[in-house]
């Protein structure tokens, strides 16, 4: 049952990147709404997640905000140090790097696994939590969609790499509930894993796809956007 509702997800991710690629036109306005979506997965459904399982795993709340920080400037080292040109940096135009976009997209793959490997533990524990986890996850993937799109179009990738990528985001929960037959995943480690990821998700929103969006149209269409984004995370996470 937890791969037949994993399809679902697969539906909505593919959805969410289809949009920012038809839409690309208006880049701006999907950068601004994606930086909100971000900003409201962290603060209103990462964080939350972490409280609890401090709670229930007593373990110091200190670890996952460490792995917050270690996440941020993990990124921040990958982006400003390994995946730019070094040489003549100067003399250039103002450019994008498509492997940055490659390599946030893939992150948010590896995130698009796990929400699959958290169904799939769910449906492990009975499969009302199942149902409940899987609701949560099919109804932020359309936004993971739309998040992989148009970071992959903010740092120029193609259109045929961008649609190769959406894919895999939205191939990635159904594998993630495949593995849960093979191992189970322990709270400590699930504990940190949201504390780091939370940290990669406040860089690229706020270092990277929020200054883009504004660079592009600082008008308050796009302050708008990003307040929108946040409204559709509350929404979402008081919804389910």
């Amino acid at each position: 049952m937890a791969i037949i509702i994993s399809l679902f997800a697969f539906v909505s991710t593919m959805l969410g990147g289809l949009v920012s690629i038809k839409y690309r036109d208006r880049l701006h306005l999907i950068l601004g709404f994606t930086a909100g979506v971000l900003l409201g997965l962290v603060a209103l459904e990462i964080f939350p997640e972490i409280f609890k399982l401090t709670q229930e795993t007593r373990l110091n709340p200190e670890l996952p905000m460490i792995a917050l920080v270690v996440g941020f400037l993990i990124f921040h080292l990958v982006e400003k140090f390994l995946l730019v040109h070094h040489s003549q940096e100067n003399t250039y135009g103002r450019h994008k790097h498509p492997s940055v976009g490659i390599f946030s997209a893939l992150a948010l793959v590896g995130h698009s696994f796990l929400d699959g490997v958290g169904i799939g533990l769910g449906f492990q524990i009975s499969s009302t939590v199942g149902l409940l986890i899987a609701v949560a996850v099919i109804s932020h993937d359309f936004s993971d969609g739309l998040n992989t799109g148009s970071l992959m179009l903010l740092h120029k990738n193609s259109l045929k790499r961008t649609l190769i990528l959406v894919l895999f985001d939205a191939l990635a929960p159904v594998l993630g509930v495949i593995s849960t037959l093979f191992f189970k995943l322990p709270d400590n480690f699930l504990l940190i894993y949201l504390g780091f990821f939370a940290g990669f998700l406040l860089y690229i929103g706020i270092a990277d796809i929020l200054p883009e969006a504004h660079s592009q149209d600082p008008s308050l269409k796009t302050v708008a956007m990003t307040v929108l984004g946040v409204i559709f995370i509350f929404l979402i996470t008081r919804a389910i």
